[in-house]
């Protein structure tokens, strides 16, 4: 439908694995790039960890589980991504960061038909399609973690996305990965973060202020709103260096008080503190801690 049938990812972080496992589960070859060996592998290891548990839990067969992992490459190289039907960028949320892989797979993704896509939390998408010299092509396909669990995904077409990429990726995203779409306008936070974010910053603030513990925050939201889980440890799962970046990218557009990071958000981003990746956050987390990917690998 979509013609879709290779696929590219630039980071092999928490999104970038969870995206890449995806299309491999959907029977699509993955070549998944990181910024050098060393991220390649430990990128490697984070996606095998996750198709392991989702075996252990009964929710792939082994069979599939093996068809999966050989599907995936990863590796340090940008120009492996030549061939791609659709690559996707998927590294932190540093709108710096991710303009220049934009700026650096245009000349390198050359297929006349390939769409580029980000997995942008809140960046409008326009800011990255920039970097290309081929706007048309460009569109915004955020991805919600943990990828293979949550079943959303949002759209988002800048001004410039033409027609075709945006139903050649919404074709991709609900009839080969089998997920359900939104789509929204190209504003920052699209729907989803633009109205998540300040509860996570009013859960922050309430804990800053005294009123409350980091516990009973989110212990009340969890048994008084049957939230699955509470801001705080949302928040953590998130990370809180990206909750900190969506909300300065909110902030920046709108200029709203409930978009503003509170200082204690960038305290502990700035204390190393970033959730469940580093191993402690506003909760403490057993097990060794994941890094993010900080920096694509560019041709060499």
């Amino acid at each position: 439908m979509s013609g879709i049938e290779r696929v590219g990812v630039v980071g092999c972080g928490l999104m970038g694995a969870g995206i890449a496992e995806v299309c491999a589960r959907a029977g699509l070859p993955v070549t998944v790039v990181e910024r050098d060996a060393q991220a390649a592998r430990a990128g490697r290891l984070r996606i095998t960890r996750s198709l392991d548990r989702a075996t252990a839990h009964g929710r792939l067969t082994a069979e599939r589980r093996e068809a999966a992992a050989d599907l995936i490459t990863v590796v340090d190289e940008l120009a492996a991504l030549h061939d791609r039907d659709l690559v996707i960028e998927a590294v932190a949320e540093d709108e710096r960061l991710k303009a220049d892989v934009f700026t650096r797979l245009d000349p390198l993704v050359t297929g006349e038909n390939t769409v580029l896509a980000t997995n942008t939390s809140a960046i409008p998408v326009i800011r990255l399609a920039s970097a290309t010299s081929r706007p048309d092509r460009v569109i915004g396909v955020h991805f919600f973690n943990p990828v293979p669990v949550l079943n959303l995904v949002e759209l988002v077409p800048s001004l410039l996305t033409s027609p075709t990429t945006a139903t050649r990726a919404e074709q991709f995203v609900t009839g080969t990965l089998g997920k359900e779409v939104v789509r929204t306008r190209d504003r920052a936070g699209f729907i989803v973060n633009a109205l998540l974010v300040p509860y996570l910053l009013a859960a922050v603030r309430m804990v800053e202020s005294g009123s409350a513990s980091v516990a009973d925050v989110d212990r009340g939201m969890v048994l008084g709103c049957a939230h699955p889980l509470g801001p705080l440890a949302l928040a953590d799962l998130i990370g809180l260096d990206t909750t900190r970046a969506i909300a300065e990218s909110l902030y920046a557009e709108f200029r709203e008080p409930q978009y503003s990071p509170p200082p204690l958000l960038s305290r502990m981003v700035e204390a190393g503190l970033l959730g469940r990746k580093s191993g402690r956050g506003f909760h403490t987390y057993d097990g060794p801690p994941q890094r993010e990917t900080a920096a694509p690998a560019g041709p060499r």
